[in-house]
């Protein structure tokens, strides 16, 4: 299988106060929206997109239907202090403070409405314990 796009979709029970959400907090714009499905794209990169499903919609298999649960949405961007200052400003819950972390990232944790964890991400130079687990191409520098 070729993908074309690939992107995330949530399931959940207020697609318009999950929409807004990542539309005033992590820049996104409202591509297609409708009552049940709203599909984002963000506003400084048209490859990043995420949509938004109404959990119990007819479209949703009954065997998934709910809300989203277990995941985290990565956002790498070049500054992350900047982002973390952003959030703060903003009043989103920080889940986990901007800190380095050993294995090459420099982050904080934030949450959606419905719970989804947003790690927003600046890749860093990992301690020579990670450095090995890496492969060469794409080795923080």
């Amino acid at each position: 299988m070729k993908s074309t796009q690939f992107y995330p979709v949530i399931l959940t029970q207020d697609v318009d106060a999950t929409a807004r959400f990542y539309t005033e907090h992590l820049r996104f714009r409202r591509a297609y929206y409708s009552d049940w499905y709203v599909h984002l794209q963000s506003t400084e990169d048209s490859q990043v997109n995420i949509g938004v499903v109404l959990g119990d919609h007819e479209t949703v298999p009954a065997s998934g239907r709910g809300s989203v649960s277990g995941l985290i949405l990565n956002f790498e961007v070049a500054d992350v202090d900047a982002e973390f200052a952003r959030a703060e400003a903003q009043g989103l819950p920080i889940l986990l403070s901007l800190r380095d972390e050993a294995f090459g990232q420099r982050h904080f944790i934030t949450q959606d409405p419905n719970g989804v964890l947003i790690d927003i991400i600046r890749p860093i130079p990992p301690s020579a314990e990670f450095a090995g687990q890496y492969a060469e191409d794409v080795l923080p520098t």
